[in-house]
Parts: structure tokens; sequence; C-alpha cells
């Protein structure tokens, strides 16, 4: 199986739901009222309940394992733009920007809300692309 190259791209989705974000802050122990308190999270600067902000960083991690090869993570910077709310659909798009030696890429990240375009965090990886055994 190849490898990734530069200008390679791959894409993932996932919809957020109210019970998408309980079963994140159930499995990472994260229970910020932002989170799961509506009545809470209404009188913050958001206005109502948001996702978790890795919980988007956690589409990028899906589009990653979608380019060609096997696929790993080393590191990641990201920059959290806009939240994300119940009933949106994440889209996150990742293109491999460059060839860094010793089979490692550099990789540009972004998660935009379906529908309107919003950006929602944006960034950049460095991934290990090795070939499928």
């Amino acid at each position: 199986m190849p490898v990734a190259t530069p200008n390679d791209t791959a894409e993932a989705t996932l919809t957020v739901t109210e019970e998408t974000i309980d079963a994140y802050a159930d499995l990472t122990g994260d229970d910020n009222p932002i989170h799961r308190d509506e009545a809470y999270a209404a009188e913050t600067f958001f206005g109502g309940r948001v996702a978790h902000g890795m919980l988007s960083a956690g589409v990028v991690s899906a589009a990653l394992a979608d380019l060609p090869g096997d696929i790993v993570y080393l590191s990641q910077d990201l920059e959290f733009e806009n939240p994300v709310r119940p009933g949106q659909t994440v889209r996150a798009t990742v293109t491999v920007a460059e060839e860094l030696g010793d089979d490692r890429l550099r990789v540009e990240t972004v998660a935009e809300v379906e529908g309107d375009g919003e950006r929602v965090l944006s960034g950049e990886a460095v991934v290990l692309s090795l070939p499928h055994e």
C-alpha cells in the first residue's frame, strides 16, 4: 500500500449530538458544565451548551487515519476558533503539506461546521506515514 505524500488529502465528519457530548464527557471525565449543563452554559459567553474542543480534534484524527499508509500521530498544534453546538456536523480536512524526512510528514489540519463553513479549529500535525504491512 502506498504512503501519504504532499498534496494528499482526507476528510472525516461527525454529527455532534447531546448524547455524543455526554459520552465524550463520560469517557474522558471532563464534566465541565459548559458541556453538560444547558442552564449553566446558557449563562456563559457561549450562550448554550457546546462540545468539548477535543471532540472536534478527534474528527481531525479520524481524517488523518484515512490518509494512505499506516499513520502514526506524533504531534498536533491546534487553535480552537469557534464552538460546536449539538446538532452541528463537524467536517475535518487534512492536507499533507510537506515531507520532513524519516517518514515524517507535516499535515495542515482544519475543521469546519458543515453548512455554514464556520471554522472551528485549525493547526498542523506531524505524522509518520508508513507502508501498510
